[in-house]
């Protein structure tokens, strides 16, 4: 029996000196923003013509990646590799296919549920559901539970919209249910012909559709980052003892552009100006709460953008604003402009203010990283397949390589090292044909390669057949 005292009297006090891991685990708190520029953020291009205050201070006060890349260059891949730690071309992006996720398969929220996180997102899925939403021949019966969403892929909880703010049914999401079911109609929109005459998917766009009576467009920003500081509050004053995890997915800058009065020709880049200052006052407001809550020093955030702008030539000229930052390409477009991303990370105590991290780096990578900063241990098998951790640049930014493996973008493109391979470009302002770059020399993809390292391009044509090969394997 004392035996057996002494060694319970070791073991608590081995608890006292060592809290639990849960104690332990940061907060996270994970931003995306909606068609957003590498260079609309101030700190990546000092000639910004859009002040960007609060990400600057995000960037100041921690880490700041140079090469960090979404899943994608549009909404849909992007989002899927964000969840799941998976490039995209392996899984369906067809939402007509129903959602996206397949049941059982692990996602940053299940993967930090099941570490003791509790779980909560507000924003844009865009994943899909079920029944299917946007099939405007065959509307959804919103009677019935929307399923295969936020809350049956890991989160606890979840307030939010189907996808982008141009895209109808317009209507709100509590968990599984709509807040009101979208019964009347809206007319579609545009701000062509208007003074600053944007293009036909620019500017104050949305398609025509059904809408919820209680859904304003130019309120639905400002909704979010209300809905989200209220999930930080309400965790802080319940003293809830698991940490959190708060996704929030803004719909802006994405169209439609509608800033509020008080952001109206406070930009140097017209409306889309006006509305990503709106986003930055929105995060502003998120990181007050977090100081507020006591919960800031506890807490990791992470911020970036889906893809990149819809920014012409035309705009640039125009407003002498480079939303890509010197990059080539936009939104859609397998050139660095339109996947290479605002990328900003600050965890106080461990990420040290003002550092840069000139590592290429993946959204797939978020999974891993968030499971090793919890201590997961290893992934399961089949799951999140192309995640590497960038943790240790997180507490060294001169860490060398981690060895992250290429990066496919979407079918057409793949990054192995400072090697670039495009088999193919994407819908708007894309490389036409086979091309090469070396980015360490060629930031801009100016200087096509293909015909003076044919080996190399050769070799990465193959991994890209390759990959893509072995990921449409059953």
């Amino acid at each position: 029996m004392t035996a057996i005292r002494n060694l319970i009297a070791i073991l608590v006090l081995s608890a006292l000196a060592h809290p639990t891991q849960a104690a332990e685990r940061p907060h996270i708190v994970m931003i995306l923003a909606d068609d957003m520029g590498y260079g609309d953020v101030t700190a990546n291009n000092p000639n910004s013509q859009i002040p960007t205050p609060n990400l600057d201070r995000l960037a100041n006060e921690g880490m700041r990646f140079t090469d960090a890349h979404s899943g994608g260059s549009s909404c849909i891949p992007s989002r899927y590799a964000l969840m799941t730690g998976r490039f995209a071309v392996r899984a369906s992006m067809r939402l007509a296919d129903g959602p996206l996720i397949d049941e059982g398969r692990m996602t940053v929220a299940s993967m930090l549920r099941d570490q003791g996180y509790a779980t909560a997102m507000v924003g844009k899925w865009h994943l899909g559901f079920d029944p299917y939403l946007q099939d405007q021949q065959n509307p959804a019966d919103y009677s019935l539970p929307l399923t295969g969403g936020p809350v049956d892929t890991g989160f606890d909880r979840f307030f939010g919209m189907h996808a982008s703010l141009d895209l109808p049914p317009y209507f709100y999401i509590r968990d599984r249910r709509p807040v009101t079911a979208p019964t009347e109609r809206t007319d579609a929109n545009d701000s062509q012909g208007t003074e600053e005459n944007w293009n036909n998917i620019q500017g104050a766009f949305w398609r025509a559709g059904q809408i919820s009576p209680d859904v304003e467009f130019d309120a639905v920003t400002p909704r979010f980052i209300d809905e989200s500081i209220e999930v930080i509050e309400s965790h802080a004053n319940e003293a809830n003892e698991r940490p959190l995890f708060l996704y929030l997915a803004l719909p802006s800058p994405h169209t439609p552009w509608l800033p509020l009065e008080r952001f109206r020709g406070q930009s140097g880049a017209g409306m889309y100006g006006d509305f990503m200052m709106q986003v930055d006052f929105g995060i502003g407001r998120l990181l007050d709460a977090l100081a507020a809550s006591g919960m800031e020093g506890d807490t990791l955030v992470l911020f970036s953008s889906d893809n990149g702008p819809v920014w012409y030539d035309k705009d640039r000229e125009k407003f002498g604003h480079d939303a890509v930052g010197g990059l080539r390409g936009m939104k859609f477009s397998s050139w660095e402009g339109g996947h290479r991303m605002p990328f900003l990370v600050r965890w106080p105590g461990t990420v040290a203010p003002g550092s840069v991290c000139e590592q290429m780096v993946s959204f797939a990578d978020v999974l891993a990283t968030f499971a090793e900063i919890t201590d997961l241990g290893v992934i399961s098998e089949g799951m999140a397949e192309d995640s590497v951790s960038f943790a240790p640049y997180l507490k060294d930014s001169n860490q060398p390589n981690i060895g992250r493996a290429p990066i496919v973008h979407n079918r057409s493109a793949i990054r192995d090292g400072d090697w670039k391979y495009i088999e193919q470009g994407g819908r708007r302002g894309a490389a036409k044909g086979p091309e090469l770059y070396n980015l360490r020399t060629d930031l801009g993809e100016q200087d096509n390669l293909l015909e003076a390292q044919p080996e190399i391009a050769d070799r990465l044509k193959q991994r890209l057949r390759d990959f893509l090969t072995a990921a449409q394997t059953p």
